[in-house]
């Protein structure tokens, strides 16, 4: 990797603006980039230091940047600069490998109060490579020693940025709950969830239902948090409400993986049946 690419990638990992390094893992036949060629392509598909080849295979590299970018998962694409029509449109008479790893900043778990079911949740996002902010007037840094932000001034949300990699737990014991809803629902954060009993959630719902709300936006908080593990305690409760960020986040069923295993062979069941009643019926005309 160039110094150029080097500094670009520190620029932007520091600036937490999410990128993909482009690497021309193997090259056969005629291509004008060698093995080992790098590019960085940053969230708007826009190459910004370094080169892989010009012309389409560099607009293909692009594309599978910002794929992999939204999807947090490295991949490994081939372009056919063979072919004008089936490749990439570039007849060079070669091809060429190139892996594509994305480079995100750290997901933001927010924790709108204290207490140990608080506590327990900074330790376990922690955990879970997440950047931790508290905000709380009565968080302590003793007890949050992973938090790597405090926010204990007086109660003002606005010194949160919520986004579409921000992941919101209001645990703040009943203090100002819709206030903190209202600004992470408009903030469009990818996870809201209140920490209540069901009675007290449904208050604080129909609250911002009355307060004219729309209803899909309500339907978005998850409210009582967390999943249904017969938590007891406030380690459990929070085990199962960081056990629910994780699913949603990886797009996991949160079904037991015994019973997910069931339903896929019931899937794969049902697929070859089909297959074979199409097979007789074709062998019967």
């Amino acid at each position: 990797m160039s110094v150029d690419v080097y500094a670009k990638a520190g620029e932007l990992a520091a600036a937490q603006e999410p990128f993909a390094i482009a690497t021309v893992v193997r090259v056969q036949g005629s291509s004008s980039a060698r093995s080992g060629a790098k590019a960085i392509i940053d969230a708007r598909g826009k190459v910004v230091t370094g080169w892989v080849g010009g012309g389409c295979a560099e607009s293909a590299v692009r594309a599978e940047a910002l794929k992999a970018i939204t999807a947090e998962k490295p991949q490994l694409i081939t372009l056919d600069m063979q072919d004008e029509v089936l490749g990439v449109g570039m007849p060079c008479g070669g091809m060429m490998d190139v892996y594509i790893e994305p480079v995100l900043p750290k997901p933001e778990l927010v924790i709108a109060g204290h207490g140990r079911i608080a506590e327990t949740l900074a330790s376990l996002g922690h955990l879970m490579s997440f950047a931790v902010t508290i905000h709380d007037p009565s968080a302590e840094q003793e007890k949050f020693p992973q938090g790597s932000r405090i926010i204990n001034r007086d109660f003002d949300v606005r010194e949160i940025a919520f986004g579409p990699r921000t992941f919101v737990v209001i645990a703040t014991q009943h203090k100002n709950d819709h206030i903190w809803l209202h600004r992470a629902l408009e903030g469009q954060a990818a996870y809201v969830a209140l920490v209540a009993s069901a009675h007290r959630s449904q208050l604080v719902l129909d609250y911002l239902l009355a307060e004219g709300m729309p209803a899909e936006r309500v339907g978005r908080v998850w409210a009582p948090a967390g999943l249904d593990l017969g938590a007891a305690g406030p380690e459990e409760i929070a085990l199962s409400v960081m056990s629910q960020i994780v699913a949603i986040r990886r797009g996991g069923s949160a079904l037991a993986l015994k019973d997910k295993a069931v339903e896929h062979e019931d899937r794969v069941t049902l697929t070859t049946d089909k297959v074979i009643r199409q097979c007789d019926a074709s062998g019967r005309d």
